[in-house]
C-alpha cells in the first residue's frame, strides 16, 4: 500500500508539470531555444529510434527517462559517445553515475555541441570581415534515481544550460522527470515509462554584442552606444508515453519491442518504435523508426529508419560495451553514433 501511494505521488508529480510544459502547446516549430536540449544521445536508444522511455537501461537512460538508471546494477559506470549531427555539428558527450546501496544513483552528465569557427558577418561586410568566431553549447546534467522497488524507478534531472555566440550569451536551467515501471500488471517482461522533459524558465541573450551605435537626429551630441535588448525563449518542453515487452525465445535469444509517443510544445507530435535483438546479452541488433503526426510538404519531419549494433564484453570485474548507431536524416547527411560504456 505505501508503495503504491508513492506511485500514485509520483505519478501526480508528472501530471501537473505535464500541464506546465505543454501549455500553450501547438506546432511552433522554430520559435523555441536551447534546441541543444533535443539532441539525443545514446547510442542504443538512438539505434531503436529513441522508442525506449520504458526500456532504456543504465548510464545511457540520462536522456530518455532519467527513472531508469535507478536499475543499475554497477556500483559506478562510465559513458562516452561522439555523433556526427546534422549540418557538420560533432555531439560530444560524457557520464557518470555511482549507485550508494539503500541511497539511489547519483550521476553528473555534460553534451557538448562542436559547431566549428563562423565567419563574422556585418551589414557593411555580408560576406564577412575576415574574423571568425566558434559558437560554444553545452548543457550539464545533475541526476538522482532511485528504485522504490523491485518494480516502480523515478528520478530527477537538474540541467545547466550554457549558450555562446561571439559576445552574447544566454544561460537557463531546466528539469527533467521520470518514471520506470517494470512487470507491469504483473506480466513479466512489460515495461511501462512517462517523463516530463525540458521544464524550466524562459532564457535570454545578453552581452556586449548587442550593443550598437546610434545617434538622435534633432540632438545636438555625438552618437552613443545603445544595447538591443534581446526577446526571452521558452524551452522545448515534451512528454512522452513509452511502452515495451521483452521475450526470452530461448536460453541464449531474446528479443525486446519498444514503443513511444513523444507530445512537443513546439513541434508536431512523434511516434516511435523500436526493436532489440540479444545473444546471451552480449551480442546486439538494433532497429527503430520515427515519423511525425502531421507532416506535410511544407513542413517535412528530418528523420526515419534507423539501426545499430552492440557488443557487451566481461573483463574481471569490468564490463566493456561497445555501440554503434546510424539514424537517417532528410536533406543532411545521416548521422553516425559510437559509444563506449564501462561497468564496474
Amino acid at each position: 500500500m505505501k508503495t503504491t501511494m508513492r506511485f500514485i505521488i509520483v505519478l501526480a508529480f508528472v501530471a501537473v508539470l505535464t500541464t506546465l510544459a505543454m501549455a500553450g502547446a501547438g506546432n511552433r516549430g522554430g520559435t523555441s531555444g536551447a534546441s541543444e536540449l533535443l539532441v539525443p544521445v545514446g547510442t542504443r536508444d538512438i539505434a531503436m529510434g529513441g522508442s525506449t522511455i520504458a526500456t532504456t537501461r543504465d548510464i545511457e537512460a540520462l536522456f530518455w527517462n532519467p527513472a531508469a538508471v535507478g536499475r543499475m546494477t554497477n556500483a559506478a559506470t562510465v559513458y562516452v559517445s561522439h555523433m556526427s549531427y546534422i549540418a557538420d555539428i560533432g555531439i560530444n558527450y560524457g557520464a557518470v553515475s555511482a549507485n550508494f546501496e539503500g541511497f539511489g544513483v547519483v550521476s553528473l552528465s555534460l553534451k557538448s555541441l562542436a559547431v566549428g569557427d563562423i565567419l563574422v558577418t556585418t551589414t557593411t561586410d555580408p560576406d564577412g570581415t575576415g574574423k571568425t568566431f566558434t559558437p560554444q553549447f553545452f548543457t550539464v546534467g545533475l541526476s538522482y534515481s532511485r528504485l522504490l522497488n523491485d518494480r516502480i524507478a523515478v528520478g530527477l534531472t537538474t540541467k545547466i544550460i550554457s549558450e555562446r555566440m561571439g559576445d552574447v550569451s544566454a544561460s537557463g536551467v531546466a528539469f527533467d522527470i521520470g518514471v520506470a515501471y517494470d512487470n507491469l500488471a504483473s506480466i513479466n517482461g512489460l515495461s511501462l515509462g512517462v517523463t516530463v522533459k525540458n521544464v524550466g524558465p524562459s532564457m535570454q541573450f545578453d552581452g556586449s554584442g548587442l550593443l550598437t551605435t546610434a545617434s538622435v537626429a534633432t540632438q545636438n551630441r555625438p552618437a552613443g552606444l545603445y544595447q538591443v535588448q534581446a526577446a526571452p525563449f521558452e524551452l522545448p518542453s515534451s512528454i512522452e508515453f513509452g511502452v515495451g515487452y521483452k521475450r526470452g525465445l530461448d536460453d541464449a535469444n531474446s528479443v525486446l519491442l519498444s514503443g513511444a509517443f513523444q507530445s512537443n510544445n513546439f513541434s508536431d507530435d512523434e511516434y516511435k518504435l523500436g526493436l532489440e535483438y540479444s545473444y546471451q546479452d552480449m551480442f546486439f541488433l538494433r532497429g527503430g523508426y520515427n515519423f511525425a503526426q502531421r507532416e506535410t510538404d511544407v513542413r517535412q519531419y528530418l528523420y526515419g529508419g534507423s539501426f545499430g549494433a552492440g557488443v557487451k564484453y566481461s573483463l574481471g570485474n569490468t564490463d566493456i560495451t561497445v555501440d554503434y548507431a546510424y539514424r537517417s536524416v532528410k536533406v543532411f547527411d545521416a548521422s553516425h553514433v559510437f559509444s563506449v560504456k564501462l561497468g564496474f
